[in-house]
């Protein structure tokens, strides 16, 4: 399955473009890395990627076709602020249990605590919702998992164990990653490929999978 950004372009209001007629193209089975200074549209990008938000110019589209609207998304993000991820009136039980019941064998690997889905987000702590919002995710359906900094609220032995799960998750699904990091060494350590935002967001480098 091919997952493409083709010519795409955001800008906000009236304002200055954030980036324009940036393309890129990834594969299911790829672990792809993505850099770039604070400010220069990563985030953005992936929410046209996952079809959060919708391109001011071009098109995303999923083995030729425009990403689904409704039912599950086989494109799915993590943002690196879980708190604006989830619903404040929901349980964690609820919300980890959005799009589907995640099995005890998931929840165990990504240490969450039974006793958590018993309580409201606000009173979770950011990294116990990072790893609800994590689970959620994971479905069978997800075709593309893009991680934003999405580990960076963790200590590093937590990190470790949380990638483990979900690289592994990846590799026997054979689930498409794009993972967002200014941590270099994470970024060499688990990606086959790299891509320099800068080198996409005014059109100058078209990258292929």
């Amino acid at each position: 399955m091919r997952l493409e950004a083709r010519n795409v372009s955001k800008r906000y209001a009236r304002e200055a473009w954030l980036f324009r007629q940036a393309s890129a193209a990834f594969r299911t089975g790829d672990t792809v890395g993505l850099l770039g200074p604070s400010g220069c549209g990563k985030s953005t990008f992936c929410r046209l990627l996952a079809g959060y938000d919708a391109c001011d110019e071009g098109e995303v589209l999923l083995d030729g076709a425009t990403l689904p609207t409704s039912g599950y998304r086989p494109v799915q993000l993590i943002f690196q602020h879980p708190e604006r991820a989830v619903n404040p009136r929901w349980k964690a039980g609820a919300i980890i249990s959005e799009g589907w019941r995640p099995d005890e064998a998931l929840l165990d690997s990504l240490e969450i605590r039974r006793e958590w889905l018993k309580r409201w987000p606000s009173e979770l702590s950011g990294g116990e919702l990072q790893r609800l919002c994590i689970a959620r995710a994971l479905a069978p359906q997800t075709r593309f998992f893009i991680a934003d900094e999405m580990t960076t609220m963790l200590d590093a032995i937590t990190q470790a164990r949380i990638w483990r799960t979900v690289l592994d998750l990846a590799q026997s699904r054979g689930m498409g990653m794009l993972v967002v990091s200014h941590d270099r060494h994470l970024i060499d350590r688990i990606c086959t490929r790299v891509i320099d935002f800068r080198e996409l967001a005014y059109g100058r480098h078209a990258v292929e999978e």
